[in-house]
């Protein structure tokens, strides 16, 4: 049996991108604890930092939408190992920049490089979940947050005990590169390649089909990519009797934009969350700094465990399902978080949001790699973007909103977007049965 064959493969894959995974999540948590560190030593006023935030955010949504068109040209593999290098290596930038105009240089190049590994992973991250029967694309993002607390804690760790980022930054870069060489090559090959071949090659002359017999096909059943695997010759000729049209392409697009709005409303609220969680809470309830900091401990908490969980629900209920009542679940928590004055209530709302969001994005991000596109990293890419931009723009937005309105009141723009995100669920699944059998036949 093909799946059998495969499976071996398949596993060392899923270990290999569970490691690639959380290397992004290390390096990234590893700069953010020495950013007082570099700061200082450069001389970088907390204003110009922040114009540097945006530079490296910039340069990352530069890197998402290079690293799509290229991993649909070169294979995600490829990428996914070009993208970790230069991310390993930019985090010598910062150890060695001297001044505010070095520092940029050296946040640009990690900010594109972070934001190529996002894309060029979670599109083999696609890749991997396709040969499973079952999902597991929300177990990668469990990893990612899982090297964030472990970075962060290294990093803080090597700072207590008087390590210089002349030493330690290179340290983590050395250990960057370690995993990547070891990780990488065990990947699937061609992710993106093999899909756009598939998918430009000239079609057979097949003899005329039933007109049901797309339907049969596509419409057939089960997540069991190993099904699909071996009637592959069969899926691939019925699916290519018909050519695709314009018609087509305009609501893949379409469902690309659907896509990209609710990766905007989540990350949007995960930004909200992260950046004031603990400020609502002083706020509102005028507490201490250190009990202010336990709204973000129980949000990251809970959002870390619901990620090891969502693969198994999803499997069970969906991804409409997922997406639909996590969001729910967590428009209930900022509605606590809004209405509440009571410090457990409180806490046990920014909880609820971590455990809704948990499962959202990933089920958004593979819905978005299979659209059944030739193009799908490029897909991904965009979501990406518009994600990425949901993650730096609401922040921001709640601090225009805080302006005019108490902080707590502000609250009321994610819960909002989660309801919205509720209602419009349906974008994250539709025709995901028929999707996934032009991706198995693609594989």
């Amino acid at each position: 049996m093909a799946a059998t064959t495969l499976a071996p493969r398949t596993r060392r894959a899923r270990a290999a991108l569970f490691a690639v995974f959380g290397l992004n999540g290390m390096l990234a948590a590893v700069w953010i604890v020495h950013i007082p560190a570099v700061t200082g030593r450069t001389g970088t006023s907390h204003t110009t930092l922040g114009m540097l935030i945006l530079l490296m955010a910039g340069c990352a949504i530069v890197g998402m939408q290079a690293a799509g068109p290229l991993a649909d040209r070169f294979g995600s593999r490829a990428l996914t190992t070009a993208a970790a290098l230069e991310l390993s290596l930019a985090l010598l930038g910062p150890a060695f920049a001297d001044s505010t105009a070095t520092l940029a240089l050296a946040l640009a190049a990690f900010g594109f490089g972070n934001g190529a590994l996002d894309v060029s992973m979670n599109a083999q991250a696609v890749h991997v979940e396709r040969a499973y029967p079952r999902p597991i694309m929300s177990a990668f993002h469990a990893f990612f947050s899982c090297g964030g607390f472990l970075g962060s804690a290294a990093g803080a760790a090597t700072q207590q005990l008087g390590w210089t980022t002349h030493l330690t930054l290179p340290l983590f870069a050395a250990l960057g590169l370690t995993i990547t060489a070891f990780a990488t090559p065990r990947l699937l090959p061609h992710a993106g390649s093999e899909a756009r071949k598939a998918h430009s090659s000239p079609p057979p002359a097949p003899e005329p089909a039933p007109d049901n017999a797309e339907e049969r096909v596509t419409g057939a059943g089960t997540a069991d990519t190993g099904t699909a695997h071996e009637g592959g010759g069969r899926v691939d000729a019925l699916l290519r009797r018909r050519p695709r049209t314009d018609g087509r392409e305009r609501s893949i697009s379409r469902k690309v934009l659907a896509l990209g709005g609710i990766a905007f409303a989540l990350l949007m609220a995960e930004g909200v969350a992260a950046d004031w969680s603990a400020l609502q809470l002083r706020d509102r309830l005028d507490v201490g700094v250190a009990t202010a900091g336990l709204a973000y401990a129980g949000f990251s908490l809970t959002m870390t465990a619901g990620r090891f969980c969502a693969d198994r629900v999803s499997g069970r209920v969906g991804r409409v399902a997922v997406v639909r009542w996590g969001t729910a679940l967590a428009a209930m928590g900022f509605a606590l978080v809004v209405s509440s004055g009571w410090l457990p209530l409180t806490l046990a709302g920014w909880a609820l949001c971590g455990i809704g969001l948990s499962g959202c994005v990933p089920q958004v991000f593979s819905a978005a790699g299979n659209l059944g596109s030739a193009a799908h990293a490029t897909d991904m890419s965009r979501v990406f973007g518009l994600g990425y931009v949901g993650l730096l723009a609401g922040p921001a937005i709640i601090g225009w909103i805080n302006k005019l309105v108490p902080l707590t009141t502000a609250m009321l723009v994610p819960l909002a977007a989660m309801v919205l995100c509720a209602i419009g669920a349906r974008a994250v699944g539709a025709a995901t049965a028929g999707q996934r059998r032009v991706a198995a036949a693609d594989g």
